[in-house]
């Protein structure tokens, strides 16, 4: 079974973020103890010529792997699973339509139109297989007031094995501000509740992005399973701004008046 999937089973899971280009910050973030690291190469910094050693230095760190694709677009998609993305999750699904794109271009046929190449899965593990291969974790994202008023019969296709909420933007298109990922916002955060509740009726795995393990237990709480805790942006520019104010403060402290 897909490492994924097995940690879903039954209990929520931690993710780790990544937005930076680098193998190094791959490994620092693979080997922090996420049950699961994402590489974004939607916003973040990073293409798919360093996506695939990235993965590859996720790989050597014991890390189960998403990947988030640019777009819902079928070779970008099958490109980041023929690199040994264990999942992908796909940005902007708003229709019925979308989300049978995202699916097909994860599973092979019958159930899909992915074309056989998986070039490291097979060095990964030789007995990789047309059948095994359809384990890989589809995970789509709904972020828009579109996606949320096509939701229950997104929830219907097949082969979608997580949703994935974007707070952001789905703040931005119900024309929302000051709303963060807790959802501050009563409307905002019904969405995202319903998103949830939607997804747990169903057996589906629900996820989010938490900005801190504190939001994160707000949504453990209410059924999401995939929590995504912050990125490695956010924690280096959190640290580094945090190092350098204490520094100020001790300095102003022990000088003489």
């Amino acid at each position: 079974m897909n490492r994924l999937r097995e940690l879903w089973d039954g209990r929520a899971t931690y993710g780790g973020w990544l937005t930076l280009p680098g193998t190094v910050s791959a490994e620092i973030v693979g080997r922090a103890g996420y049950d699961w690291v994402c590489i974004d190469t939607q916003h973040g910094l990073i293409g798919y010529d360093l996506m695939v050693p990235m993965l590859q230095a996720l790989t050597a760190a014991g890390s189960a792997t998403f990947v988030r694709v640019a777009w819902n677009e079928p070779a970008t998609i099958m490109k980041t699973l023929d690199a040994g993305a264990e999942g992908v999750i796909v940005p902007m699904v708003n229709t019925v339509e979308q989300a049978r794109a995202a699916v097909g271009a994860c599973r092979y046929a019958p159930k899909g139109y992915r074309s056989w190449g998986p070039i490291r899965p097979r060095l990964l593990d030789p007995s990789y297989s047309v059948d095994s291969a359809q384990e890989v974790v589809c995970a789509v994202m709904c972020e828009t007031v579109e996606a949320i008023g096509n939701l229950d019969r997104i929830l219907e296709v097949p082969g979608i094995d997580a949703v994935f909420v974007g707070p952001n933007d789905l703040a931005v298109s119900m024309g929302i501000r000051g709303s963060s990922y807790a959802g501050e916002n009563p409307e905002h955060r019904a969405a995202m509740e319903r998103i949830g509740a939607a997804c747990g009726a169903r057996g589906i795995t629900a996820g989010i992005m938490c900005g801190s393990p504190e939001v994160a237990q707000q949504w453990r709480g209410l059924g999401f399973r995939m929590l995504a805790i912050e990125s490695d942006a956010r924690l280096l520019a959190r640290g580094a701004e945090s190092d350098a104010h204490r520094c100020r403060e001790l300095e102003a402290a022990t000088s003489p008046r």
